[in-house]
């Protein structure tokens, strides 16, 4: 398939194809004028890699789960992956909480400054 078909089935752009292969997470081979061509399967892998982002997975452990996705098997050390990147996006919740609870504290102890007792 052409990197144009494979961005209008799985619903990503071309942009997000090439940053796929970047990442070393799409591979694709050239046809002699030069073209991307992409091997059967590769609109369903493109969406699996939206889905392991949409879950906060950032591009270093997608490509670590990838080979277990292929696979189909549900090893201990994927879990053990899987619970570590929970774990990740657990202190990062708590610290947005934090910054947010911040925040709210300073929006809410602060006073409006008085204009129409103002004599500058």
């Amino acid at each position: 398939m052409r990197i144009g078909e494979v961005a209008a089935q799985a619903g990503v752009s071309v942009r997000a194809l090439r940053y796929y292969e970047q990442q070393d997470l799409l591979h694709s081979s050239r046809n002699p004028g030069g073209q991307r061509r992409y091997p059967h399967g590769a609109v369903e892998r493109v969406r699996l890699i939206q889905q392991l982002y949409a879950m906060g997975l950032p591009s270093r452990t997608i490509r670590e789960v990838l080979p277990f996705a292929d696979s189909g098997e549900v090893s201990p050390e994927l879990l053990e992956l899987l619970a570590g990147e929970r774990d990740r996006l657990d202190r990062r919740m708590t610290e947005l909480r934090d910054a947010r609870r911040r925040l709210h504290d300073c929006i809410t102890g602060a006073r409006p400054h008085d204009r129409a007792g103002d004599s500058s």
